[in-house]
């Protein structure tokens, strides 16, 4: 019972330390290119697509439509 306190405990702290209020003239520092997770997103999008394609899959991640690569 003790483990399952703790595990609950350590949990809850993770969950506290990731909110964060952000000030609004800190926002545009986070709002800059470089700190997006990607800096090419017509490239990521088209890797999708052609990724999609071939596994022949039917638009799991942000489009729908067939494995055909005609959507």
């Amino acid at each position: 019972m003790n483990y399952l306190k703790q595990l609950i405990l350590s949990c809850a702290t993770v969950v506290v330390m990731g909110c964060e209020t952000v000030a609004p003239w800190d926002r545009e520092v986070l709002a800059r290119p470089e700190m997006q997770l990607s800096t090419d997103p017509m490239g990521d999008a088209l890797f999708e697509q052609v990724y999609l394609s071939k596994e022949a899959s039917a638009g799991g991640y942000k489009t729908a439509g067939g494995g055909c690569g005609c959507n």
